[in-house]
Protein backbone atom coordinates (compact mmCIF):
# COMPACT_ATOMS: atom_id res chain seq x y z
CA UNK A 1 0.00 0.00 0.00
CA UNK A 2 1.62 3.26 -1.06
CA UNK A 3 1.79 6.43 1.02
CA UNK A 4 -0.88 8.27 -0.97
CA UNK A 5 -3.38 5.44 -0.42
CA UNK A 6 -2.50 5.12 3.24
CA UNK A 7 -3.13 8.81 3.91
CA UNK A 8 -6.20 9.31 1.71
CA UNK A 9 -9.26 10.80 3.42
CA UNK A 10 -12.72 11.90 2.30
CA UNK A 11 -14.26 15.37 2.63
CA UNK A 12 -14.88 14.82 6.35
CA UNK A 13 -11.34 13.61 7.06
CA UNK A 14 -12.43 9.97 7.37
CA UNK A 15 -9.79 7.56 5.98
CA UNK A 16 -10.58 6.03 2.61
CA UNK A 17 -9.75 2.36 2.92
CA UNK A 18 -9.59 0.61 -0.48
CA UNK A 19 -11.83 -2.40 -0.94
CA UNK A 20 -9.91 -5.58 -0.23
CA UNK A 21 -9.51 -8.43 -2.64
CA UNK A 22 -11.96 -11.30 -2.22
CA UNK A 23 -9.57 -13.40 -0.18
CA UNK A 24 -8.97 -10.50 2.25
CA UNK A 25 -12.63 -9.60 2.81
CA UNK A 26 -13.13 -12.03 5.70
CA UNK A 27 -10.09 -10.69 7.53
CA UNK A 28 -11.15 -7.09 6.92
CA UNK A 29 -14.62 -7.73 8.37
CA UNK A 30 -13.17 -9.56 11.36
CA UNK A 31 -10.95 -6.56 12.10
CA UNK A 32 -13.87 -4.14 11.78
CA UNK A 33 -16.12 -6.19 14.06
CA UNK A 34 -13.39 -6.52 16.68
CA UNK A 35 -12.47 -2.83 16.51
CA UNK A 36 -16.07 -1.62 16.82
CA UNK A 37 -16.62 -3.80 19.89
CA UNK A 38 -13.39 -2.61 21.53
CA UNK A 39 -13.86 1.10 20.76
CA UNK A 40 -17.47 1.10 21.97
CA UNK A 41 -16.48 -0.66 25.16
CA UNK A 42 -13.32 1.30 25.97
CA UNK A 43 -13.29 4.53 23.95
CA UNK A 44 -10.38 5.50 21.76
CA UNK A 45 -7.61 6.07 24.30
CA UNK A 46 -8.17 2.95 26.38
CA UNK A 47 -8.85 0.66 23.43
CA UNK A 48 -6.16 -1.98 23.05
CA UNK A 49 -4.78 -2.97 19.68
CA UNK A 50 -3.73 -6.25 21.31
CA UNK A 51 -7.35 -6.92 22.26
CA UNK A 52 -8.54 -6.03 18.76
CA UNK A 53 -5.91 -8.39 17.37
CA UNK A 54 -7.02 -11.21 19.65
CA UNK A 55 -10.72 -10.67 18.92
CA UNK A 56 -10.24 -10.49 15.18
CA UNK A 57 -8.09 -13.59 14.94
CA UNK A 58 -5.63 -11.90 12.58
CA UNK A 59 -2.14 -10.62 13.17
CA UNK A 60 -1.39 -7.07 14.25
CA UNK A 61 0.68 -6.68 11.09
CA UNK A 62 -2.42 -7.49 9.03
CA UNK A 63 -4.44 -4.85 10.88
CA UNK A 64 -1.81 -2.22 10.19
CA UNK A 65 -1.57 -3.34 6.58
CA UNK A 66 -5.31 -2.76 6.10
CA UNK A 67 -5.78 0.40 8.19
CA UNK A 68 -2.39 2.00 8.80
CA UNK A 69 -2.55 2.77 12.52
CA UNK A 70 -4.91 2.95 15.48
CA UNK A 71 -6.19 6.44 14.67
CA UNK A 72 -7.04 5.55 11.09
CA UNK A 73 -8.62 2.30 12.24
CA UNK A 74 -10.85 4.21 14.67
CA UNK A 75 -11.87 6.81 12.10
CA UNK A 76 -12.46 4.24 9.39
CA UNK A 77 -14.62 1.83 11.38
CA UNK A 78 -16.62 4.45 13.32
CA UNK A 79 -16.95 6.68 10.27
CA UNK A 80 -18.05 3.64 8.30
CA UNK A 81 -20.94 2.73 10.57
CA UNK A 82 -22.25 6.27 11.21
CA UNK A 83 -24.16 6.48 7.90
CA UNK A 84 -25.87 3.18 8.74
CA UNK A 85 -27.46 4.47 11.95
CA UNK A 86 -30.52 5.73 10.11
CA UNK A 87 -31.08 2.58 8.06
CA UNK A 88 -34.75 1.68 7.89
CA UNK A 89 -36.05 5.23 8.21
CA UNK A 90 -37.95 6.24 5.11
CA UNK A 91 -37.70 9.83 3.82
CA UNK A 92 -40.74 11.77 4.98
CA UNK A 93 -40.79 14.64 2.52
CA UNK A 94 -43.55 13.18 0.34
CA UNK A 95 -45.66 11.03 2.66
CA UNK A 96 -45.91 13.62 5.43
CA UNK A 97 -47.13 16.40 3.19
CA UNK A 98 -49.95 14.21 1.87
CA UNK A 99 -51.03 12.73 5.22
CA UNK A 100 -54.77 13.22 5.83
CA UNK A 101 -54.21 13.32 9.62
CA UNK A 102 -51.10 15.44 10.11
CA UNK A 103 -50.97 15.03 13.89
CA UNK A 104 -51.09 11.23 13.66
CA UNK A 105 -48.49 11.24 10.88
CA UNK A 106 -46.11 13.41 12.89
CA UNK A 107 -46.53 11.24 15.98
CA UNK A 108 -45.85 8.12 13.93
CA UNK A 109 -42.81 9.65 12.24
CA UNK A 110 -41.23 10.95 15.44
CA UNK A 111 -42.02 7.69 17.22
CA UNK A 112 -40.32 5.61 14.54
CA UNK A 113 -37.32 7.92 14.57
CA UNK A 114 -37.02 7.73 18.35
CA UNK A 115 -37.31 3.94 18.32
CA UNK A 116 -34.32 3.67 15.98
CA UNK A 117 -32.13 6.29 17.67
CA UNK A 118 -32.73 4.95 21.18
CA UNK A 119 -31.40 1.52 20.32
CA UNK A 120 -28.55 0.59 22.69
CA UNK A 121 -26.00 0.18 19.89
CA UNK A 122 -26.74 3.61 18.43
CA UNK A 123 -26.74 5.28 21.84
CA UNK A 124 -23.35 3.71 22.61
CA UNK A 125 -22.04 5.05 19.31
CA UNK A 126 -23.46 8.50 20.08
CA UNK A 127 -21.71 8.60 23.48
CA UNK A 128 -18.45 7.49 21.89
CA UNK A 129 -18.54 10.23 19.26
CA UNK A 130 -19.48 12.86 21.85
CA UNK A 131 -16.65 11.70 24.08
CA UNK A 132 -14.09 11.89 21.26
CA UNK A 133 -15.40 15.03 19.54
CA UNK A 134 -12.43 17.19 20.56
CA UNK A 135 -9.91 14.66 19.25
CA UNK A 136 -11.90 13.68 16.15
CA UNK A 137 -14.17 16.59 15.13
CA UNK A 138 -14.57 15.05 11.68
CA UNK A 139 -16.79 12.35 13.20
CA UNK A 140 -19.11 15.01 14.59
CA UNK A 141 -19.22 16.74 11.22
CA UNK A 142 -20.02 13.46 9.49
CA UNK A 143 -22.80 12.60 11.94
CA UNK A 144 -24.32 16.06 11.53
CA UNK A 145 -24.34 15.65 7.74
CA UNK A 146 -25.82 12.15 7.92
CA UNK A 147 -28.51 13.43 10.30
CA UNK A 148 -29.39 16.26 7.93
CA UNK A 149 -29.39 14.15 4.79
CA UNK A 150 -31.43 11.30 6.26
CA UNK A 151 -33.87 13.17 8.50
CA UNK A 152 -33.67 16.93 8.98
CA UNK A 153 -33.38 17.69 5.28
CA UNK A 154 -36.40 15.60 4.18
CA UNK A 155 -38.36 16.85 7.20
CA UNK A 156 -37.58 20.46 6.24
CA UNK A 157 -38.79 19.75 2.72
CA UNK A 158 -42.01 18.23 4.06
CA UNK A 159 -42.67 21.18 6.36
CA UNK A 160 -41.99 23.57 3.49
CA UNK A 161 -44.56 21.72 1.38
CA UNK A 162 -47.08 21.74 4.24
CA UNK A 163 -46.62 25.48 4.41
CA UNK A 164 -47.19 25.79 0.67
CA UNK A 165 -50.40 23.76 1.02
CA UNK A 166 -51.61 26.06 3.78
CA UNK A 167 -51.59 23.39 6.49
CA UNK A 168 -48.75 24.96 8.47
CA UNK A 169 -47.66 28.56 8.93
CA UNK A 170 -43.87 28.23 8.97
CA UNK A 171 -41.72 31.33 8.43
CA UNK A 172 -38.55 29.22 8.86
CA UNK A 173 -39.08 25.54 7.88
CA UNK A 174 -35.54 24.49 8.81
CA UNK A 175 -35.88 25.92 12.31
CA UNK A 176 -39.33 24.34 12.64
CA UNK A 177 -37.89 20.93 11.72
CA UNK A 178 -35.16 21.32 14.35
CA UNK A 179 -37.75 22.31 16.94
CA UNK A 180 -39.92 19.29 16.16
CA UNK A 181 -36.98 16.91 16.52
CA UNK A 182 -35.83 18.61 19.73
CA UNK A 183 -39.29 18.48 21.32
CA UNK A 184 -39.83 14.80 20.52
CA UNK A 185 -36.76 12.67 19.84
CA UNK A 186 -34.33 15.09 21.49
CA UNK A 187 -35.98 14.84 24.90
CA UNK A 188 -35.68 11.05 24.99
CA UNK A 189 -32.22 11.03 23.43
CA UNK A 190 -30.88 13.43 26.05
CA UNK A 191 -32.09 11.18 28.86
CA UNK A 192 -30.58 8.06 27.33
CA UNK A 193 -27.28 9.77 26.51
CA UNK A 194 -26.47 10.63 30.12
CA UNK A 195 -28.57 8.00 31.92
CA UNK A 196 -27.99 4.83 29.87
CA UNK A 197 -29.86 2.58 32.30
CA UNK A 198 -33.00 4.71 32.36
CA UNK A 199 -36.17 2.90 31.38
CA UNK A 200 -38.12 4.41 28.49
CA UNK A 201 -40.98 2.07 27.64
CA UNK A 202 -43.35 2.42 24.71
CA UNK A 203 -45.92 4.30 26.77
CA UNK A 204 -43.37 6.90 27.89
CA UNK A 205 -42.01 7.25 24.37
CA UNK A 206 -45.52 7.84 23.02
CA UNK A 207 -46.30 10.34 25.78
CA UNK A 208 -43.20 12.43 25.12
CA UNK A 209 -43.52 12.29 21.34
CA UNK A 210 -47.23 13.17 21.42
CA UNK A 211 -46.63 16.11 23.73
CA UNK A 212 -43.83 17.38 21.49
CA UNK A 213 -45.97 17.11 18.35
CA UNK A 214 -48.83 18.94 20.05
CA UNK A 215 -46.43 21.70 21.08
CA UNK A 216 -45.20 21.95 17.48
CA UNK A 217 -48.73 22.10 16.05
CA UNK A 218 -49.84 24.65 18.63
CA UNK A 219 -47.20 26.97 17.19
CA UNK A 220 -47.39 26.18 13.48
CA UNK A 221 -50.72 24.54 12.57
CA UNK A 222 -53.15 26.62 10.55
CA UNK A 223 -56.61 26.46 12.20
CA UNK A 224 -59.26 24.84 9.99
CA UNK A 225 -61.69 27.22 8.38
CA UNK A 226 -65.31 26.93 9.42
Amino acid sequence: MDADTTNATDEYGIPIIPDPSDNAQRKRQAIIDAAVAEFLAEGYSAASMDTITARSGVSKATIYKHFGNKERLFLAVIGGILPKTYAGLEPCNSTLAQAPDLRAALIGLAGDFATVLLRPDIMSLRRLVIGEIDRFPQLGQLWYRVTYDMNNGPLTEAITELGRLGRLDVPDPELAAQQLIAATVGVLQLVRTFAPDSEIDRAELTRVVTSGVDLFLARYAVPPTS
